[in-house]
C-alpha cells in the first residue's frame, strides 16, 4: 500500500526515528504501523532514537589529510571510556574519510550525504552505530582545510584525540615544522594566530590589568 506523509509522522512519534528510516520500515511493512515500530526495533533505529536526548559531553577528534585537502572533526559520545575504544575510532576514521571526500558544507549537509559510495546515509551509519555501542553519538562539527602546494598541514592530536589542532603554514613544505606549531597550539590554546587580530578593546582590557597589577607591586603609575 502507498505510504502517506501522515503514517511516517505517526510512526516517529512512536519511535522518535528519522523520516527516510520510518519510511523504509513502512514500505517493507505494506505500511503496517506495529510492523514498522518491530522493524526499526530490530535493526536499532528505535533504540537509537531513545538515546538521541542524552547529552554527549565527552567524545574526541580526528585528522585526516590527502594531498592539498585535510579535514579535523569533532565526534561526540556519552562516556570518556566509549571515546578510548576502538569501535569508536572506526567511527572516527569513517566519518573524517567521508566528510574529506565529498566536503559537505555543514553537519547537517554531511548527515543526508550516503557515506562512503555505500546507500546508507551518514545519519543511518551513526544510529546504527549507537545502537551497537549503547550510547548516543553525535557528529559535533567539523573544518575542511586547503593548502597550496607550498604549504604544510601540521596534525597533532593530544590525549588519544582529546585535542586535536590542524595547522597550516604558508611559505614552507616542512611537515614538521607545522606539527610543532600544532603542538604548541595544544599546549597553549592561543586565541589568536597574530597581534593584528587582536581586538582594541581587549588589548585595552589587558593593558590595564597589566596596570593595576604594576600599581599594587608598588610601581609609579607613570
Amino acid at each position: 500500500m502507498a505510504v502517506t506523509a501522515k503514517m511516517v509522522k505517526e510512526l516517529r512519534e512512536k519511535t522518535g526515528a528519522g523520516m527516510m528510516d520510518c519510511k523504509k520500515a513502512l514500505t517493507e511493512t505494506d505500511g503496517d504501523i506495529d510492523k514498522a515500530v518491530e522493524y526499526l526495533r530490530e535493526k536499532g533505529m528505535a533504540k537509537a532514537a531513545k538515546k538521541a536526548d542524552r547529552i554527549a559531553a565527552e567524545g574526541s577528534t580526528h585528522i585526516v589529510s590527502e594531498g592539498n585537502t585535510a579535514v579535523i572533526i569533532e565526534v561526540n559520545s556519552e562516556t570518556d571510556f566509549v571515546a578510548k575504544n576502538d569501535q569508536f575510532k572506526t567511527i572516527l576514521n569513517d566519518l573524517a574519510t567521508h566528510i574529506l571526500k565529498f566536503k559537505p558544507a555543514t553537519v547537517e549537509e554531511a548527515m543526508e550525504q550516503n557515506i562512503n559510495d555505500t546507500d546508507e546515509t551518514v545519519e543511518h551509519y551513526i544510529k546504527s552505530a549507537i545502537a551497537k555501542i549503547g550510547e548516543k553519538i553525535s557528529l559535533r562539527r567539523f573544518e575542511i582545510v586547503e593548502k597550496s602546494d607550498n604549504a604544510a598541514f601540521g596534525e597533532y592530536l593530544h590525549m588519544g584525540g582529546r585535542i586535536g589542532v590542524l595547522t597550516l603554514l604558508e611559505g614552507t613544505t616542512e611537515d614538521s615544522v607545522a606539527k610543532d606549531v600544532a603542538m604548541h597550539v595544544a599546549a597553549v590554546n592561543p586565541r589568536y594566530v597574530s597581534r593584528d587580530e587582536v581586538p582594541e578593546e581587549e588589548v585595552n582590557k589587558e593593558r590595564e590589568v597589566l596596570k593595576q597589577q604594576a600599581l599594587n607591586e608598588g610601581k609609579p603609575e607613570t
